[in-house]
């Protein structure tokens, strides 16, 4: 955590006049997301915690608002040639997705390995894709020499002052909700997003805090405001946030209004999307549950305050899900793998089973090993997969095992 230093010229990039605008231009053809109480997130926390749940937008995402603001100012002739975008998936969708709406043809360019759901959607609405590069900037790139080839129109995900100002109407919308918002807690992969919602915070009297967030692989701007060198890379879970270089006009404006940036954990990303599922029963991408992974990681930050968390986008891909969600029940102790040593005769995974049965713990899978191992000729390790009701009753099964006489160690996640 660091003090960001604050920049007088910045706030006037985007106004708060220029936020106000957007929220009339784009308000007939956006969700107004709900702003909603979490109770059981704030006994959590110690908080009090709001969530904005745009990943209920019709594009599951918050960057419907800042590409259809850019699209309605462009003229006739440049809505004619066309626009290009560059997108891990959820601004290649909002523009899709309004460009379509307007008859406007529109050319996406995302990274290669984009989930497929975010790829499938955003064809959906009539967008030409291209697949180029693996990150975010390397399309981005890409798309700039096609506009110029084509002379399209770019509309940047996020350094634009137009996209910036309608991604900013978050903020209005949750302070109108609920006024008594003292913090916000905000996603940041390019800065657009926490860029609008700043310029909205620190107009308002009294000033909100505002808490940046960032996967811990992927800290730009954190390295952009605090002049640290912190490597970005790496698979991310948030890869919608995976972002290698910040936006300059968003840099100026975080270094504005933005009062501290958090980096968080990929456990703590995935912690954070498997409780928005189990206590929220909403699907939050990565991306969209970092401002949640922030106040789990760091409690003390929060303690007290009452706090406007954005739930930012919805894709994720299912596959992804599922296994989040089971490496959560791993975690919580509901779901285990054991590896036993056993001597290699008759009846003995049947003694072995008889201890699950007595501990009522259901068996779900066994994998035997009697090969590759180091144990002797007649040695064998057996790895059972189980079901637990929490991590108690797994203690209780290891400590019976044992009693058993048998030698039990957990296989551990990452």
């Amino acid at each position: 955590m660091a003090t960001l230093i604050r920049s007088e010229t910045a706030t006037k990039l985007v106004t708060l006049e220029d936020v106000r605008a957007a929220a009339i231009r784009v308000q007939p053809s956006i969700v107004r997301t709900p702003t909603l109480l979490s109770r059981t997130l704030s006994q959590m926390t110690g908080a009090t915690i709001y969530l904005k749940f745009e990943n209920l937008q019709f594009t599951a995402a918050y960057k419907e608002r800042g590409a259809l603001n850019k699209l309605l100012q462009l003229d006739a002739a440049a809505r004619e040639r066309g626009v290009i975008a560059a997108s891990a998936g959820n601004h290649a969708q909002g523009v899709a997705y309004h460009a379509a709406r307007l008859g406007i043809p529109v050319t996406i360019v995302m990274p290669r390995h984009t989930p497929t759901v975010k790829v499938s959607q955003t064809e959906s609405h009539g967008a030409r894709i291209i697949l180029h590069g693996e990150q975010v900037d390397d399309a981005l790139a890409h798309a700039r020499e096609i506009a110029d080839e084509q002379a399209l129109t770019i509309v940047h995900p996020f350094d634009d002052v137009d996209v910036i100002a309608g991604q900013g109407t978050v903020a209005i919308e949750m302070l109108e909700d609920v006024p008594a918002i003292d913090t916000f807690v905000v996603p940041i992969g390019g800065g657009g997003l926490i860029s609008g919602c700043g310029t909205v915070a620190k107009a308002h009297a009294p000033p909100i805090e505002v808490i940046g967030v960032e996967a811990e692989l992927y800290p730009s701007m954190y390295n952009r405001i605090n002049g640290t060198a912190l490597p970005c890379h790496g698979d991310t879970l948030a890869e919608g946030i995976a972002v290698k270089e910040p936006g300059s006009i968003t840099s100026e404006i975080i270094a504005s209004v933005v009062d501290d940036i958090l980096l968080v954990s990929e456990r703590s990303l995935e912690q954070a999307v498997a409780l928005l599922l189990q206590i929220e029963k909403t699907v939050v991408e990565g991306a969209g549950a970092a401002g949640l992974a922030a106040m789990l990681a760091y409690p003390e930050k929060f303690a007290g305050k009452t706090v406007g968390v954005v739930l930012c986008g919805g894709n994720i891909d299912t596959r992804l899900l599922a296994n989040v969600l089971l490496r959560d029940l791993a975690r919580s102790g509901r779901l285990a793998r054991l590896r036993i040593k056993l001597q290699d005769r008759p009846g003995a995974l049947y003694n072995v089973a008889r201890v699950f049965e007595a501990e009522q713990v259901n068996i779900i899978e066994v994998y035997h090993q009697r090969v590759f191992s180091t144990l002797p000729a007649k040695g064998l390790i057996t790895d059972i997969e189980c079901e637990t009701r929490d991590q108690a009753h797994l203690e209780r099964l290891m400590r019976a095992l044992e009693a058993e006489g048998y030698e039990v160690v957990p296989v551990e996640l990452a």
